[in-house]
């Protein structure tokens, strides 16, 4: 309260009360009574929330291109963003990681402490990944055999999420909780592109696709359009406590990371994700609190999303120094949020539910053909000249295909708040998978995390396959084909539990 009058203007003391209501309800962190939502039978709602430090030492190579870079620099702190609800029947728990993609064995290990601590089921536990470019790997020393041991880094991750749920347990306090969702179209461009007819480009196997990830240079007059759909919608979950002091906003957009935009390749960053979190905070007057406010941003389906406009009558893009387009996505994002909060409605009580399921997926297995070629490609001289630029790093991703299992159990989740629902994949999801969910899902409002509790590469759908290019080549995505229909089936009748009446009254 100090900070507060110590920010408005100079008031007469018989103002101050006043003085007071007019600088909480400008920094919009006090709604009017008809944006409340009183709970009824005295029912108490909580929400807690931590952003646990993830940041690596200094030296460990910098991941999400295809060559790594020791880190040099650190441009923003890396965070495990923790959230955790508590209906007083059912609590659930929500972390968001920083990172270009987590081992489902990494998150499983903070799950089965946190159980353990705490005895908040591992199915109320989700945990994602940013997709962050500009991390380091949490994948281990051997990011190619599965169930390898931790590294160091793996270990420390571990229990910085265990902690920072804990620490968000301790941090529930009596709550309220709205949501809505806004639109933000400008940075959201489907990068898979159908070639014309009759065009194809070669892949790194020796075969021919008809759509490729990118349309600038030479595939410019090759392309015919985008390949699949954008989602523009920027959505969001907020929480308060009593007095409208900001506690946590989980944001979801559907948008990979932002694009290079000058960013050194030895700096470490959690991307516009971390920046929007920022933003939003500062938006919301919510800094220098205690407890701090947490600002969570998960990625949604977006496997197939750019921020840049490929197309060939694009308007000229802007030029940005460094982080200056992370700055722009965050703060576009972070305004249209803010500009819809001031209308929500945030309810003082919301029933929780959340439902779990494993899913069996066939792994996709290269073929005897494919093998060979592998084989062939790696015995070459180093100085051959290449089908593809990636021809060598395709053909040892195929010969360790071969040790894949031939089936994997990925886990899948769907939450519902009040009429809001949320469905988690361990998948970097495309855009047109998500718009399915959200299109089937019987909740009044509906959003999809990707990258969910594992990471198992892309999820193209069964079209997308048929087309070719990156995200569906051995390697980029490992299981069956079919693979998005089956989990979208799944989803549902998970969508279906969590909408049952009455509660399982697990805690």
């Amino acid at each position: 309260m100090r900070m507060l009058l110590h920010k408005c203007p100079a008031w007469p003391a018989p103002m101050a009360v006043l003085a007071v209501a007019l600088c909480l309800v400008t920094s919009g962190r006090v709604l009017s009574a008809a944006n409340v939502q009183p709970a009824a039978g005295g029912r108490v709602f909580k929400a807690g929330a931590v952003a646990s430090n993830i940041t690596p030492a200094l030296g460990m190579p910098r991941v999400g291109g295809w060559e790594a870079y020791p880190a040099a620099h650190i441009h923003d702190e890396l965070h495990a963003r923790c959230l955790v609800l508590d209906d007083g029947t059912t609590r659930l728990a929500f972390v968001v990681v920083d990172n270009v993609g987590v081992p489902r064995e990494v998150f499983d290990e903070a799950k089965r402490l946190i159980h353990e601590a705490t005895g908040l089921p591992v199915a109320h536990l989700m945990m994602s990944a940013t997709h962050t470019h500009r991390g380091v790997s949490a994948r281990g020393a051997d990011p190619l055999k599965m169930g390898a041991p931790f590294d160091e880094y793996q270990r420390f991750l571990v229990q910085r999420i265990a902690d920072g749920v804990r620490r968000a347990i301790n941090n529930l306090e009596p709550a309220r909780i709205g949501w809505g969702s806004g639109q933000v179209p400008q940075h959201v461009f489907n990068r898979r592109w159908k070639l014309k007819e009759g065009e194809t480009v070669m892949n790194p196997f020796g075969e021919y696709d008809r759509a490729v990830n990118h349309a600038g240079g030479e595939m410019r007059n090759k392309v015919l359009e985008p390949a699949g759909p954008t989602n523009p919608e920027v959505y969001f979950l907020s929480v308060q406590a009593l007095n409208g002091r900001p506690i946590a906003l989980l944001a979801n957009y559907w948008l990979h990371y932002v694009g290079p935009g000058g960013v050194p390749q030895d700096h470490l960053s959690s991307d516009y994700f971390g920046a929007f979190c920022d933003r939003i905070q500062e938006l919301l007057g919510a800094d220098r609190q205690d407890p701090p406010f947490v600002g969570i941003l998960a990625n949604g389906p977006c496997g197939d999303v750019t921020n840049g406009n490929q197309a060939a009558d694009a308007p000229p893009q802007p030029k940005y120094g460094p982080y200056g387009k992370i700055r722009k996505v965050a703060d576009d994002v972070a305004q249209e949020v803010m500009r819809v909060h001031r209308t929500v409605v945030h309810r003082e009580w919301v029933p929780l539910r959340g439902a779990a399921a494993e899913l069996v997926l066939k792994m996709r297995q290269p073929t005897p053909a494919m093998v060979a070629r592998a084989k062939e490609v790696l015995a070459r001289p180093a100085n051959a000249s290449p089908i593809h630029i990636r021809e060598v790093t395709y053909a040892e991703r195929t010969l360790a295909a071969q040790k894949w299992p031939a089936t994997v159990s990925v886990p899948l989740q769907t939450f519902r708040l009040g009429d809001l629902g949320i469905a988690a994949m361990p998948f970097e999801v495309f855009a047109e998978t998500g718009l399915e969910i959200k299109a089937k899902s019987p909740f009044k409002d509906t959003f999809s995390i990707e990258l969910a509790n594992g990471s198992y590469g892309y999820l193209p759908t069964p079209e997308q396959h048929a087309l070719g290019s990156y995200e569906t080549w051995i390697g980029t995505s490992r299981v069956e084909i079919d693979a998005s229909r089956l989990i979208v089936a799944k989803i549902m009748e998970l969508f279906g539990q969590v909408n049952e009446a009455q509660s399982s009254g697990s805690k």
